[in-house]
């Protein structure tokens, strides 16, 4: 796929929750291979735009293009069939299940066909996680469960990650890893969404930001450019 072309193109979307509207005339675009920041205080909706994006809202109005195809109101399962997989907020592990059976989980929808080798490539990506593949998930450390939610979307096949407030309640060491990480997967050309809280590690990544702001978009463009505008740089990176 030409890298030019959008693998991901929202135009118009409004989306909500019944009769409560949340989202407003939304736009925005990925590119193969790209890291895109969507930043916001909380309750700007982030989280509503991603729901509806995954497949668990059904959007008003708008379109949602998923290579080429509007996928807008489809189901999550067909999503993640489609290779746009999240690491959704709170990591979402199954506590009770081991950590080698949380990761097969992550290819019930996609990636059957290669699941042992995506298996092995994981666990060499996380050691920790294949030291531990027989113990229950929930006994692993904040930051092991985050490390295990992002392995078990990478068994998936991703064409694009979606990683929501991935860093939420890590240490500070365990943040820089996680960045590291997301810079790994950069640069071997995975195309990521990236919702967070930390903005300037997600912007020293990204190669274009957005910022949401009640509902609608403040802001769409490199981030330079954010940085260059001193209304979002006091409101976004408090400086």
């Amino acid at each position: 796929m030409n890298r030019a072309e959008p693998l991901l193109e929202i135009n118009g979307l409004a989306s909500g929750y019944g009769p409560i509207g949340i989202l407003r005339a939304i736009t925005l675009s990925v590119r193969a291979g790209e890291i895109v920041a969507l930043l916001g205080s909380n309750g700007a909706g982030k989280s509503t735009l991603i729901r509806t994006l995954c497949g668990l809202l059904t959007p008003s109005a708008g379109s949602i293009c998923w290579l080429g195809r509007d996928i807008a109101g489809a189901s999550s399962q067909s999503i993640v069939a489609a290779g746009l997989v999240q690491v959704p907020e709170g990591r979402r592990i199954f506590p009770n299940l081991s950590v080698q059976d949380n990761l097969l989980l992550g290819s019930y929808r996609r990636g059957r066909a290669a699941r042992q080798a995506n298996l092995a490539a994981v666990i060499e990506r996380f050691p920790r996680l294949g030291e531990r593949a027989r113990q229950a998930a929930g006994t692993l450390s904040g930051g092991e469960q985050q490390m295990l939610a992002i392995a078990r979307a990478l068994m998936a096949e991703p064409r694009l990650l979606i990683l929501d407030e991935p860093s939420l309640g890590l240490s500070p060491k365990m943040v820089d890893t996680l960045f590291e990480l997301i810079s790994q997967l950069h640069r071997q050309g995975l195309a990521i969404l990236l919702v967070e809280q930390h903005v300037a590690q997600s912007l020293a990544l990204a190669s274009r930001a957005y910022v949401l702001e009640n509902g609608a978009m403040a802001f769409s463009g490199t981030p330079a450019q954010l940085l260059a505008s001193d209304q979002l740089r006091r409101a976004y990176l408090g400086v």
